[in-house]
């Protein structure tokens, strides 16, 4: 779904509802400048950012060791 930022201020509780279930993307001057996500989908929407970028096996301690080492 696609809002103005006038429109979203102006009805902010009704999108606040809406963003539970979908993606907001919210524009001014007609330009896409923020997106309005649900809990449900930030995680999902993070993690499909990753999806490639990190590797299935990461060890966190090693990877800790490995940043403190760089410092």
């Amino acid at each position: 779904m696609i809002v103005n930022s006038t429109e979203l201020q102006n009805n902010f509780g009704k999108y606040l509802e809406i963003a539970s279930g979908h993606e907001i993307v919210i524009t001014k001057n007609g330009l896409p400048v923020a997106r309005l996500l649900g809990m449900s989908e930030t995680l999902s929407f993070l993690a499909d950012k990753l999806v490639g970028v990190l590797p299935y096996d990461i060890d966190e301690d090693e990877m800790k060791t490995e940043r403190l080492a760089k410092q």
